[in-house]
């Protein structure tokens, strides 16, 4: 029923409250036991001879069922107290019997049930067990030795009389001692079940906790992982119009003498390329700058190379379309990446997890907004509560230059990415 393994595990201490519960149980039995000596010695049953003065038996009914009070607490000095009381209210013929024999098995129960060590509650019930059938044969001896000779002349049956006392007697304590160590047995496994339960529930929820706690690590550095690339990309935005500003303005100088209108035309060049710097430094300086490591130059990720990204969808297995509405205007390098880099990333998330075989990505020229929108028509899945990875690096380019996004599931079936960017800065700043 138990294995080494099992051995080696220890009960926990009873709580307070069930330390409280014991001690008014003992308290409960003190009384009962009292109840029931005085109605035995009313009713004049006295099985095991005089009984001796009311202060004994007393005495030795508060000694067989106080030790319930620790029971669970201490269960080994219980139920040995217990034990030894018994036997003595018998040997000194004290006629209280009802409640002392609840009170050992209860206390062998608990032995089994609650004991610390538990090859040494298996010895001392075992003992205990030993003890009493040992004054149960001790006791039979006295009783056959005092039988009159005309005891059994009712008896009717095909077994000799006293074979069949002698077999009732050994059958019922059996069973009732059998019942209080197997009781025990199974309370004390139960016990430890429902232990190895809790822990492994413990166990489960801190790898629970753990597993948050990584993915909130992932897209806390997807995130950092995608601003970086973003601040890769303005910087060489931003370099780039700085260096069209030093040729504009040494141009400007050459001809400032000799042809003030054109030097005119190159300031006016340079006011406008330093107002879209600085739009894109403006959006840097909110970004940790780093080298990207993904092998992609800038300067091919923008609107006009979305066809590329439709024909690998295509090559993948895909029918694909890109369809573009409205008058296109020219877009800001970042910006034009950033729709880049929405396409890109929604037709990897198609290509990866939807199981779609429809593409179809939309670039719309608004009166005040520009709007990208890719659908397909794969499963519906849903990325987590708060996005994928791949969504928070949309995310981010999004708000990066004020936008507004819509991702998720569609009712009729497919996934949905559309993200809308306000026209009036694409205004201030289309060269």
């Amino acid at each position: 029923m138990s294995s080494a393994n099992d051995d080696q595990w220890r009960r926990p201490e009873p709580t307070p409250r069930q330390q409280r519960i014991d001690i008014w149980t003992g308290l409960a039995a003190v009384l009962v036991g009292l109840a029931s000596l005085a109605l035995a010695n009313n009713t004049g049953y006295f099985p095991y001879g005089a009984a001796p003065a009311w202060p004994e038996q007393v005495l030795w009914t508060v000694a067989v069922t106080l030790p319930l009070a620790w029971r669970r607490s201490r269960p080994e000095l219980s139920a040995l107290i217990v034990a030894a009381a018994f036997i003595t209210v018998q040997v000194r013929a004290v006629p209280e019997l009802q409640l002392s024999t609840i009170a050992l098995l209860v206390a062998l129960y608990t032995l089994g049930a609650w004991g610390r060590d538990r090859r040494r509650s298996r010895r001392l019930r075992l003992t205990v067990i030993v003890a009493m059938f040992g004054w149960i044969c001790v006791s039979y001896l006295g009783f056959l030795a005092e039988l009159p000779a005309d005891a059994f002349a009712e008896a009717t049956g095909p077994l000799p009389p006293l074979l069949a006392n002698i077999v009732y007697t050994l059958l019922a304590n059996g069973l009732y001692f059998g019942f209080a160590y197997f009781a025990g047995e199974t309370a004390w496994v139960a016990a430890r079940r429902e232990d190895q339960l809790r822990t492994q529930a413990e166990l489960l929820r801190s790898q629970a906790e753990e597993l948050q706690r990584s993915q909130a690590e992932a897209r806390e550095r997807a995130v950092v992982g995608e601003r970086l690339r973003i601040a890769r990309e303005l910087h060489d935005v931003v370099a780039h119009h700085v260096s069209v500003m030093g040729v504009q303005a040494a141009a400007c100088r050459r001809v400032l003498d000799r042809d003030p209108d054109k030097a005119r035309t190159a300031l006016a060049a340079i006011e406008q390329t330093a107002r879209t710097a600085i739009d894109e430094l403006r959006r840097m300086l909110g970004l940790l700058r780093a080298v990207g490591t993904d092998g992609e130059r800038p300067d091919s990720a923008g609107v006009a190379h979305l066809d590329r990204l439709v024909a690998r969808a295509r090559e993948a297995g895909l029918t694909a379309t890109l369809s573009v509405y409205g008058d296109p205007v020219p877009l800001p390098e970042s910006l034009s990446q950033a729709v880049y880099r929405i396409v890109q990333e929604a037709v990897t998330n198609t290509l990866k997890h939807a199981g779609a075989s429809l593409l179809d990505v939309r670039i719309r020229y608004l009166a005040s907004d520009v709007e990208v929108d890719v659908k397909d028509d794969g499963r519906a899945h849903t990325p987590g509560a708060t996005g994928g990875l791949g969504l928070i690096g949309i995310r981010e380019r999004v708000a990066a230059h004020d936008g507004e996004l819509e991702a998720g599931p569609q009712p009729t079936g497919g996934f949905r990415v559309r993200a809308r960017f306000p026209r009036p800065a694409l205004v201030e700043q289309a060269a």
